[in-house]
């Protein structure tokens, strides 16, 4: 046996040893966070998209519809 010193008193533990909750945790997060990016992703794609179609389309000219009058018939 060898002699007690400092270095072998005084032992570094690591970090205790992962939970299944605390896996389980960690790979739903990691999911979630994924799916975000994704969507995040996605939403500003189809925003300049849809800023680009915009800018290209002339805007529409609105005309007022020719109003029509009734005839009334005069019955016998």
């Amino acid at each position: 046996m060898s002699k007690p010193t400092k270095k072998n008193l005084s032992k570094v533990y690591d970090a205790k040893p992962e939970t299944a909750m605390e896996k389980t945790t960690r790979v739903v997060r990691q999911m979630v966070d994924e799916d975000a990016e994704q969507r995040h992703a996605k939403n500003s794609r189809l925003r300049t998209a849809r800023l680009e179609r915009e800018a290209n389309t002339p805007p529409e000219t609105t005309a007022k519809p020719v109003r029509k009058t009734r005839r009334t018939e005069t019955g016998s």
